[in-house]
């Protein structure tokens, strides 16, 4: 049996090879990673993540140990240098009755509820300054210099203003994170590529949706590590107001704990307390930014580590 092909059905079928080839070298390299199978890339997540948590926990019982040695070796005063069993014992009293569990939900909430504010009123101010050049030139270096200022300095004025309270803390907070939102923001605008604007203005957006719809996205990376910043020093912020605006309205916090430790020359009850706020701040960087930062980067194709 003979098959005859005339050239229309040669160039058709050559047509589509071709096609089917190019397909396939695209569909290839844009899917390489189709060629791990599911256990593999299960394994590879699993070690990642387990990597990143047994390492430091590692490093933590190894500076322990270390720390319980120079104790037994030493043998310094208690009241200087405690062991980590009467620190452990000290978390287990201030844990049974209550008091640790009181502080940190008071500060946690303080501190959360004015870092919002403080992204409430910081992001608006960044997209303004970002917008109008020479409002940036006139008040840009005052958020710079209200940014080195250290917070504790509001803490006295404070005071004055609103008395032992509540919104005192929270003063301190907003005057402590916004700067480092509004300067993270303009970083963020500054490396935005300038034909994004043009094309926003081509296709006929106005000034506030260039801002909103085109500059603020391609600012996010900028903006994240603002609100990474804004946040550490709200935290810290919040600790110095504690401490020092102690008596009056103001909740039970882990400041005022910290503060009341020390008066009561507790030492192990001061390293629960720092150590309950180091906590506080590994935990939010853990749950809440890092996973931003991820899905951030995978989405942008930055993501390092996803192929292997």
């Amino acid at each position: 049996m003979s098959l005859d092909l005339d050239d229309t059905a040669v160039t058709t079928v050559t047509t589509r090879i071709g096609s089917e080839q190019r397909y396939t070298l695209a569909d290839v390299e844009a899917g390489l990673d189709s060629l791990q199978s599911d256990e593999q890339r299960w394994r590879g997540s699993w070690r990642r993540a387990a990597g990143s948590v047994l390492l430091p926990v590692a490093v933590l019982v190894l500076l322990v140990v270390v720390w319980q040695l120079s104790v037994w070796i030493a043998q310094p005063r208690p009241d200087i240098v405690p062991s980590p069993l009467a620190v452990a014992q000290s978390f287990g009293d201030l844990w049974s009755s209550g008091r640790l569990q009181q502080a940190v939900l008071t500060s946690l909430e303080r501190g959360v509820f004015g870092f919002l504010i403080a992204v409430a009123v910081g992001t608006p101010i960044g997209l303004l300054l970002s917008e109008v050049p020479l409002l940036r030139r006139a008040v840009g270096p005052l958020i710079s210099g209200l940014q080195v200022l250290p917070s504790v300095a509001w803490v006295p004025a404070a005071i004055l203003w609103f008395g032992l309270s509540d919104a005192t803390a929270y003063f301190v907070v907003l005057m402590g994170a916004t700067p480092s939102i509004v300067n993270g923001l303009l970083s963020g605008v500054d490396q935005v590529p300038p034909q994004l604007r043009r094309v926003g203005k081509v296709l006929g957006a106005s000034r506030w949706q260039q801002a909103t719809l085109v500059v603020m996205p391609a600012a996010l990376p900028g903006y994240l590590g603002g609100l990474k910043q804004g946040w550490a020093f709200s935290w810290r912020s919040l600790m110095a107001a504690e401490i020092i605006t102690t008596g009056g309205t103001m909740g039970f916090g882990l400041g005022t704990l910290l503060d009341q430790s020390r008066q009561l020359a507790d030492l192990p009850g001061v390293i629960v307390t720092i150590v309950g706020i180091l906590v506080i701040g590994i935990v939010v960087e853990l749950l809440v930014f890092a996973p931003i930062e991820r899905r951030l980067a995978r989405a942008r194709g930055l993501a390092r580590g996803e192929a292997r």
